[in-house]
């Protein structure tokens, strides 16, 4: 140990093991299914720790998965693992989880509740698509039908979003991309060319990790010329833009305390320290939102730990920045202070390395813990989830931290403390609109479906309008790709199916 510390080494918390598994069957009916996947991700963990580990789990937190249904997934994994520990949690929806278990469990042996934790999550997304499309049965745990679907997106979204299609992900986060843009002062061309050159940074780090799904480097071109292999979807982003759900993983990992790991002779190579981090989030209604060019929870989390390693974000040398979508590590690294160069990634991004839906960083963090095994000092994991909603960062180190790991996570009341009015949302409007953001949906051919516009009505208040794929005057407009609409205006109407439209002034 390099570094000085009063704490207790039963209560110094420590990553001691990874596991990851990537399933690529010949025959559909030989996919493994998510609990398969779990068990053997956190068998692999277990042989990556050197120790027997499992038997003595206390603490099992499960990453929500979405490509089969069970009933209580996480209490079947504990006994198929012939364990019964007191904290056993399938947790909801969001991309952030995974970082936010890793963080509820080493505080839990930092408090003395546990000694050894586990996290795991997995997803079969590619093997259930399959069969589905070939009309093949699964020979699987049977799909628990009564159980209810997770909550996503469309449940917490206004009838008006639903109507124009702006409810999903892929449709909403390009309100942030086109109005943080605009912000900061790039034309769409340039804002598309940063997104191409930090998408393919992401790439590079996919093709040198063992367990990305497509493992290959893309020149930014690639990435944003539209093709028959890269359409189009929402704009600006094709599918090489996008998440890519259609996988099969598993990743888990281990925790014990320090005096744990060395009364069971674990190497200290192989030891990885979490040091602290924060949360925060914003409504799940996106429209409930002050404005799309920031995210306060985001800024809040970022900042706070950052201020953990001396307020320099450019102090930590292995970085994982949640991508989703471009427009997320695009804000995040501008917040942490970071050049244009920065490597944000170490696993490979969730176009890329693939997005096992919410548990991508869970193998994010296998990474990392590689990363900081093999010679790195100072890691930042940070998850996102919802629509730029959910916020979890966690600060990981090769050295133990000199305090007692901080119990207090939350900078909520920082990220409230930021926000401003936010505008009251109106579906019915009329007179000038002023675009506040705007998307372009298109069909799977490559048409135009239509345009939708985020708009501040002349007494500022919001509502969104839609753009017919006749209208090519005003398409073209928001398409521009030397000068940003952001800011312009046009004249509201109501149609006969009682939708906002918007034409171009």
């Amino acid at each position: 140990m390099t570094d000085k510390t009063n704490t207790p080494e039963d209560r110094i918390p420590v990553i001691v093991g990874i596991g990851e598994i990537v399933d690529r069957p010949k025959e559909i009916t030989e996919g493994l299914e998510p609990l398969d996947l779990l068990e053997q991700a956190l068998r692999r963990a277990e042989q990556d720790a050197g120790a027997k580990l499992l038997a003595e789990v206390q603490s099992l937190d499960v990453v929500n998965f979405l490509s089969w249904r069970y009933r209580d997934p996480e209490k079947l994994l504990a006994q198929r693992l012939g364990i019964q520990p007191a904290h056993c949690y399938y947790g909801p929806v969001g991309g952030e989880t995974p970082i936010r278990y890793i963080h509820e469990a080493a505080k839990r042996i930092a408090r003395g509740e546990c000694t050894v934790a586990a996290v795991c999550g997995a997803e079969a997304q590619s093997t259930v698509t399959k069969a589905d499309r070939a009309g093949v049965k699964l020979p699987w745990t049977p799909f628990a039908h009564d159980v209810a679907e997770p909550k996503r997106g469309a449940a917490f979204q206004k009838p008006l979003a639903i109507k124009l299609g702006v409810f999903r992900p892929v449709t909403v986060y390009p309100f942030y991309e086109a109005a943080s843009s605009a912000h900061w002062g790039q034309t769409p061309r340039e804002a598309m060319a940063e997104s191409g050159t930090l998408w393919s940074r992401y790439s590079e780090a996919a093709a040198q990790n063992p367990n990305a799904w497509l493992k290959r480097r893309y020149a930014p071109e690639e990435i944003t010329t539209p093709s028959t292999d890269n359409r189009l979807i929402a704009w600006p982003y094709n599918k090489l833009m996008v998440a890519n759900p259609s996988v099969n993983m598993s990743g888990a990992l281990l925790l014990t305390s320090l005096a744990k790991a060395r009364a069971l002779g674990i190497s200290e190579d192989k030891l990885v320290y979490p040091l602290g981090g924060a949360s925060a989030e914003d409504p799940a209604d996106y429209l409930l939102r002050d404005q799309f060019y920031e995210s306060h929870p985001q800024n809040a989390v970022l900042t706070a730990v950052m201020n953990l390693v001396g307020g320099d974000g450019k102090k930590f040398d292995a970085i994982e920045l949640y991508s989703c979508f471009p427009c997320v590590p695009k804000m995040a690294r501008r917040t942490l202070g970071l050049s244009a160069e920065v490597q944000p990634t170490i696993a490979g991004g969730l176009t890329f390395f693939g997005a096992p839906l919410n548990s991508y960083m869970t193998h994010a963090a296998c990474a990392m813990v590689r990363r900081l095994r093999g010679g790195a000092r100072l890691g930042l994991l940070y998850g996102q989830g919802g629509f730029v909603t959910k916020h979890h960062a966690l600060v990981v180190a090769k050295t133990p931290p000199r305090e007692a790991m901080a119990q207090e996570t939350s900078v909520q009341a920082e990220a409230d403390r930021n926000k401003r009015a936010v505008p009251e949302f109106v579906p019915e409007a009329s007179g000038k609109g002023k675009v506040e953001s705007f998307t372009v949906l298109y069909g799977r051919g490559g048409d135009v479906e239509h345009g939708v516009v985020m708009l501040r009505t002349e007494d500022d208040r919001r509502t969104l309008g839609r753009i017919h794929a006749h209208d090519s005057a005003t398409l073209a407009h928001l398409l521009d790709m030397n000068r940003t609409p952001v800011g312009s205006l046009g004249e509201i109407t109501m149609a006969a199916d009682d939708v906002p439209e918007w034409r171009v002034a």
